[in-house]
């Protein structure tokens, strides 16, 4: 079982280090470095954000709602949502089978696993994009036996599926993996140990113990699907109303001269960021909630 910190232990990790509260405790200092934080998050997050929505609006609500439903928006909407449906869960399943197996288990080729997993995290999306079509593309290394089967990958909507599940792959598993090998396999030998089937102990012991940390992997997979540009762009083939996610729309629009449809699409994808980071801090929340809860209860 994780062991969980007391009530003092947390609070005294709390407070400032001794070597710092010279530091800390000079007022202006505190004052210049919390104006300074303000400052360059205002500059560079929030400042951006109100130009999209203030651009976005520049019309009146009516252009805003006029553009953002226009066909080929829509349609951009609604493949966005499609590919975060379609590939979170597949990613939640691969995240947490890959999890269990590298936390609770040993066996030959374990770290190279991990470094598999990891890999999507060091290639740009760029690469991600042309590595898909020299494999699954009309001149790539299966392209020949597809076009033979009548089979299209590239440019098409399952392109855009695989190539975010391989860009979004490492999110569920990041989040799992640390959390499962600190808990160990105590509780698992227990379970099994009183007669219990490794489905039912995965399902009993192992996935309560990690929910929390299921939720937060699945939030940020479903926030990178949601904006993933780069990988997308390169497999979609940008078909206007066929293939363009919503990133891919807002570039569409602006290059097309449509300055206020392009920020109604980007507002819209605002929103979606702004509702999965909300999400994500609920998570959060509840997760602190939980750990102090076991904690009381030591």
């Amino acid at each position: 079982m994780t062991d969980i910190p007391s009530t003092a232990n947390r609070h005294q990790s709390s407070r400032t280090p001794e070597a710092w509260k010279g530091v800390a405790g000079e007022g202006w200092l505190r004052i210049l470095l919390i104006t300074l934080a303000l400052g360059i998050s205002a500059l560079f997050l929030v400042v951006p954000l109100a130009v999209i929505f203030a651009q976005a609006f520049a019309a009146g609500i009516e252009g805003w709602a006029s553009n953002v439903v226009a066909p080929d928006t829509l349609h951009a909407i609604g493949l966005t949502i499609l590919t975060a449906i379609v590939v979170v869960p597949i990613n939640i399943g691969f995240g947490l089978a890959a999890a269990w197996a590298i936390a609770k288990f040993t066996f030959p080729g374990r770290k190279l696993l991990m470094t598999v997993i990891e890999l999507p995290f060091s290639i740009s999306p760029i690469v991600a994009g042309v590595a898909y079509l020299f494999v699954y593309g009309a001149q790539g290394l299966l392209g020949p036996t597809l076009d033979a089967a009548g089979i299209q990958v590239m440019f098409t909507i399952p392109a855009i599926f695989l190539v975010s599940l391989f860009v979004t792959s490492p999110f569920v598993a990041r989040e799992l993996v640390p959390l499962m090998q600190a808990q160990g396999t105590d509780e698992e030998e227990a379970a099994i140990t009183l007669g219990a089937s490794g489905l039912k102990t995965f399902l009993r012991v192992t996935l309560p113990n990690v929910k929390w940390a299921l939720l937060y992997g699945a939030i940020l997979c479903n926030a990178r699907v949601m904006g993933e540009f780069g990988a997308v762009s390169v497999v979609s083939g940008n078909i206007r109303g066929q293939t363009n996610t919503l990133p891919l729309q807002v570039e569409l629009l602006y290059n097309d001269y449509n300055a206020i449809g392009a920020f109604a699409a980007a507002s819209t994808l605002t929103v979606l960021a702004l509702v999965t980071i909300l999400a994500k801090l609920i998570v959060e929340r509840r997760a602190e909630g939980a750990i102090r809860r076991r904690g009381g209860g030591h």
